[in-house]
């Protein structure tokens, strides 16, 4: 990949592809790579300077903004590029995949061997209705498998865990920002990416008070931890450990007791366990 160059504001793609995209042969894991979980918000220039830095950006390699979150996602490749333009980053590619179109594969194989995937926010449903059952969706978890990272903010990191925050409540349906309520079968789930199997991110939380969401649903699926990530902020997920970055907080609930009461469609649990993670702090996810 040497000498290679994208210019993604025009989706100029020059990009050779290494090898034939072929779904009966499994990667060979060499390594899991990481993840870099924002929660929305502002992206400062020192959150993104450790994106870069993890995944080896300013050595070479080059990244893939995927923007389908967005419903603005040519708006949404420039915005992103011009920040990583003027950070340093050279080699960036842009995929805009639509629903109703066979994804193209010159773009799969390139995300495929790319050092980076970036996921943009917006609605997270959009974007897993397009990748979901995908070749896109094998090539991104390729990638990971492979060693590289793989980044989102907001909506793009609610796809991170197996178990999605969908934004949607069922006995609510008109969207609001706080849910006002603890209760049974409330707070719609859908399939994410699948990179983290027993933890629900949810994100721009503190400053949205999202608490009776991932309460609620750490007392539905107790064998899952709740991460809550506020806006600005960001966990490194290497491995088992998280370590925050950024500007805030995040908030981990856990429901180790496998707590649940529920009268009346109203949830009840005892002995939940609230930590709260300043920047610099590590933690384990299990």
């Amino acid at each position: 990949m040497k000498g290679f160059k994208i210019l993604c504001l025009f989706f100029a793609v020059c990009l050779v592809s290494c090898s034939e995209y072929d779904t009966k042969q499994p990667a060979e894991d060499k390594g899991r790579g990481k993840l870099f979980i924002i929660g929305g918000g502002s992206r400062p220039d020192s959150l993104m300077d450790r994106m870069i830095s993890e995944a080896g950006l300013y050595n070479g390699g080059y990244m893939v903004i995927l923007p389908m979150s967005s419903e603005l996602p040519d708006s949404a490749i420039i915005w992103t590029s011009e920040q990583l333009y003027r950070m340093g980053v050279e080699n960036i590619a842009g995929y805009n995949f639509l629903h109703d179109e066979e994804p193209k594969m010159e773009w799969v194989d390139s995300i495929r061997h790319a050092s980076l995937i970036y996921i943009t926010g917006g609605d997270q449903n959009r974007f897993m209705d397009i990748v979901h059952k995908t070749e896109i969706e094998s090539a991104i978890i390729e990638a990971w498998k492979n060693g590289a990272m793989i980044a989102g903010t907001s909506a793009g990191a609610a796809v991170m865990s197996k178990k999605m925050i969908t934004g949607d409540e069922k006995f609510y349906p008109e969207y609001r920002t706080t849910p006002r309520t603890i209760e049974a079968e409330n707070v719609l789930i859908s399939n994410g990416l699948g990179f983290l199997d027993n933890v629900i991110i949810d994100q721009h939380f503190v400053w949205r008070s999202r608490y009776n969401r991932l309460l609620s649903l750490i007392i539905e699926y107790p064998d899952h931890t709740g991460i809550g990530i506020d806006e600005s902020t960001a966990i490194l997920v290497n491995g088992s450990d998280a370590e925050v970055v950024g500007a805030s907080q995040v908030v981990v609930f856990s429901n180790s007791e496998k707590s649940y009461h529920e009268e009346g469609g109203k949830l009840g649990a005892k002995n939940i366990v609230l930590d709260i993670y300043l920047p610099g702090e590590i933690f384990s996810i299990k």
